[in-house]
């Protein structure tokens, strides 16, 4: 007798037995990059360039409708937009199928290459190093901007100690030379900024008064055509360059603003980790943006010399007073 009963011939995609909890790489990357996250709404992610195409491409961002505070967020706007920085960085495995320590955050000081890591061993020694990928892939003319990964990490390692030591003994003081070092130069400098704005505001105001009167002027012909225009374009490009130094004002003091807030995030970081013992990726990641390295040079007594510039999250880099 013949077997009746139907069978469902349909295939579960992402099904595979015996991995049933394990997590697809990018169903994880969608979670890492879903803006919704954040509590925004988003419109037009993607489009059909042509009725005739049956597939979607995904817009830009600047072509999405982004709609902020639609519902509850799971995470907060600046969590998201730090973790999006951090995947920008690279962190695949080498050819040595490892992750570099400093994977994705040296850069070249001459060119802004990333730099390598590059792995030199004979019978006596292994030794471990970065250099710079322009050197190395011979695609500009660069130097090797050669650095040993033992040196990088005790000089990184001396860094961080001394900027959470610091935090740890004088956090307001700490806090308070984050914002200075980051504004446009301290309390007397922004309220000049603020007054300037306002007389530029209020002369673009009072210029587009006159503008208005002298049209009027024209319709009633108590000026000719010819002395409108010229009296109108001379005030026109007045205004024109007031709200160019007005736009640039307004940024000086906006950045002044961010110093304030910027500081208080980095604060919040360097208070997770101010009893670390060693560097570890999630600390270099989370506390630090970028290290740039300079190419070593040679003093007269031969003694060899190599600069890095720290650059922390947030706040760029951190000179601290002696």
């Amino acid at each position: 007798m013949a077997d009746n009963k139907q069978h469902d011939t349909r295939t579960t995609r992402r099904y595979h037995p015996g991995y049933e909890c394990k997590w697809a790489t990018n169903t994880v990357v969608h979670i890492l990059e879903n803006r919704e996250y954040t509590g925004c709404l988003v419109n037009f992610k993607t489009e059909k360039p042509s009725y005739k195409v049956k597939h979607s491409i995904e817009n830009p961002v600047e072509k999405q409708a982004i709609f902020e505070n639609h519902h509850e967020p799971i995470i907060d706007k600046e969590t998201w937009e730090r973790v999006q920085e951090l995947r920008k960085q690279r962190k695949r495995p080498n050819r040595y199928d490892e992750v570099g320590l400093f994977s994705g955050i040296l850069f070249c000081a001459d060119c802004g290459h990333v730099l390598y890591q590059q792995r030199y061993q004979n019978k006596d020694r292994k030794q471990d190093c970065y250099i710079c990928g322009s050197y190395k892939k011979r695609t500009r003319n660069c130097t090797a901007h050669f650095i040993r990964t033992d040196l990088l990490t005790a000089g990184v390692l001396a860094n961080l100690r001394q900027v959470t030591e610091y935090a740890a003994k004088h956090e307001s003081r700490f806090v308070k030379l984050l914002v200075q070092q980051n504004e446009i130069g301290g309390k007397r400098k922004t309220a000049a900024a603020i007054k300037q704005l306002e007389q530029a505001q209020e002369r673009i105001s009072e210029i587009s008064r006159i503008i208005k009167r002298l049209y009027e002027d024209n319709v009633n012909g108590k000026i000719s055509d010819e002395r409108f225009m010229e009296l109108s374009a001379d005030y026109e490009a007045e205004q024109a360059e007031l709200k160019k130094r007005a736009a640039a004002l307004q940024a000086e003091l906006d950045k002044s603003q961010a110093a304030t807030v910027n500081a208080e995030k980095f604060m919040g970081i360097v208070r997770k980790h101010l009893a670390f013992e060693e560097l570890t990726p999630t600390l270099l990641r989370e506390m630090i943006e970028k290290i740039v390295v300079h190419e070593c040079s040679y003093d007269e007594n031969g003694t060899r010399r190599q600069d890095i510039e720290i650059y922390y999250s947030f706040v760029g880099k951190i000179d601290l007073p002696e």
